[in-house]
């Protein structure tokens, strides 16, 4: 009995040992089973990460492509229309070159004056894939300065005036309330803007017109440039805002341009403190809203002074050496310059210029950068370390790329001006760095004597009354139209018809209201 007892507690204890060890390797297995399900699963993961990540390559690859091809075209349609624009000026004035140089009849003042049209117009090409060139680096200078900002608007909208009327539109301006004498801002970048926009809206419309609306109040101005012209897509509203599109209707698509003008009224208006805003109706007409903050002097300066010629400076004869590899560069700065009393020195390079230097003692050096042989950046240098600060050096150059203002502490130079150089900017960049009080005359003054006034029968009243509403208008058709007919009706006009036709083809319109005026 005992020895049962005995063996059943062995097999109960053995059975409990088997039982154990199973348990043991049971929950070993499943612990195994649970490691590799959790390896699967983070496997699996892995995986589908994997799969999403290039997934989402495929999808930035496959955006990169269209926006590359987006951009290719984009630079496609702007070599075109560069090409263009770059043209057709440059067509102008290779023509009327060619025709000074033959001597033909033609009067230099409409040479000289469709001259420097067209190179005011490579200029303003030029400048506007510059403008965006710097905003880009952070370049743009903007500067504050006092601005009579009535005779502003009055310049862009007379402007247009001509162009409008040339393709049968209308042109208005429109003054809400009251507008200040003078305001602070860049005259430049305003007049760029305000251009831009009058230009679109004038090349865009067809049939009926433009007006110009300007509001003022509390300290900040709201200019409204509103066409009749085709509209804009809802779908075209902002992208017409980047550089290089000009939305995708066939019409506008076929319009002369590269796509510049909004992209850098809009940078500019923003630079400015302001904003450009569009809104549009197709079939009806767009328009475009700048709002900018333009205060007002608390004392504006006493007096608008009119335009004036320089004749002179007071003081002590100044010395002026231009140094610059292009002959043009110093023949035009020569005949500037030296009529007004300053001794000129020519140099065509670095080396040359350096020595001339020492032997002329100059007050002021205009420097060219790129030259054969030493760059203007190391004669400048150099200039500075033989005369010290004494010598103004102003850096005269097309590398606009290079722009460095000067008198920061650090540059060699006192000044840069890029070219082509504006005549006027050149005068009052001398005047600030010799500190010149100009001597002027008054274009009034200069003027020739007024003629008497011209006496003429009655019956040529209706048709001086038609030439002044045409004037008004701006409608030079209708202003050579009723030239002819007056001429044609009353003899007694040829010798007034002989002085308005001359202003009429020059666009003249404020000589020829003049002329008018002094019919008895």
């Amino acid at each position: 009995m005992a020895i049962a007892r005995i063996l059943g507690t062995i097999c109960l204890g053995l059975a409990l040992a088997v039982a154990a060890t199973f348990a043991r390797l049971f929950l070993k297995a499943r612990d195994r089973h649970r490691a590799a399900e959790a390896a699967n699963r983070a496997q699996t993961e892995r995986l589908c990460a994997e799969i999403a990540a290039h997934r989402e390559t495929e999808a930035a690859l496959a955006k990169a492509k269209e926006t590359a091809e987006a951009a290719n075209a984009a630079k496609t349609r702007y070599l075109v229309a560069v090409s263009h624009e770059i043209r057709s000026p440059l067509n102008a004035i290779y023509g009327y070159a060619q025709l000074l140089e033959r001597g033909d009849s033609i009067p230099p003042r409409e040479a000289g004056g469709v001259i420097r049209r067209s190179a005011e117009h490579l200029t303003n090409l030029v400048e506007g894939l510059l403008d965006i060139s710097r905003v880009e680096s952070g370049v743009l200078q903007v500067r504050q300065e006092l601005v009579r900002l009535p005779a502003l608007l009055d310049q862009v909208v007379e402007m247009f005036r001509v162009q409008a009327s040339a393709k049968g539109l209308s042109l208005d301006y429109v003054v809400e309330g009251r507008l200040p004498a003078y305001v602070r801002t860049d005259e430049k970048r305003l007049r760029q803007i305000l251009i831009n926009l009058l230009s679109n809206a004038i090349k865009y419309t067809e049939t009926g017109g433009a007006t110009l609306t300007v509001r003022y109040r509390s300290q900040s101005a709201a200019i409204e440039v509103r066409d009749t012209g085709p509209g804009i897509p809802p779908e075209d509203l902002e992208r017409i805002f980047e550089p290089f599109e000009r939305g995708r209707e066939p019409d506008t698509v076929m319009q002369p341009g590269i796509g510049l003008g909004l992209a850098i009224t809009r940078v500019l208006a923003r630079i400015l403190g302001g904003e450009v805003t569009v809104t549009s109706e197709l079939g009806k007409g767009s328009s475009f809203l700048l709002r900018l903050l333009l205060p007002e002097p608390i004392e504006a300066p006493a007096g608008a002074a009119a335009y004036r010629r320089v004749t002179g400076y007071q003081g002590a004869q100044k010395t002026i050496l231009v140094i610059d590899d292009s002959p043009a560069q110093t023949t035009v700065v020569n005949h500037l310059l030296r009529p007004l009393g300053f001794s000129v020195f020519e140099a065509s390079g670095g080396t040359a210029g350096l020595a001339l230097a020492e032997h002329c003692s100059p007050d002021l050096v205009l420097l060219d950068i790129q030259m054969p042989g030493t760059s203007g950046w190391d004669v400048a240098e150099q200039l500075r370390a033989r005369f010290g600060a004494g010598l103004r050096i102003v850096m005269v150059s097309a590398n606009a790329h290079e722009f460095h203002a000067g008198r920061d502490g650090r540059r060699a130079h006192d000044a840069f001006l890029t070219k082509p150089v504006d005549l006027d900017a050149l005068l009052d960049m001398i005047a600030r760095q010799l500190g010149l009080d100009w001597i002027v005359e008054d274009a009034e003054a200069a003027a020739a004597p007024p003629r008497p006034p011209m006496a003429l029968p009655e019956s040529a009243a209706p048709y001086l009354d038609a030439l002044r509403r045409f004037m008004k208008l701006g409608h030079v058709r209708g202003i050579e139209t009723t030239l002819v007919t007056l001429e044609r009706e009353v003899p007694e006009s040829a010798d007034l018809v002989a002085r308005l036709r001359p202003q009429l083809e020059a666009f003249d319109l404020r000589g020829l209201a003049r002329t008018l005026d002094d019919v008895a």
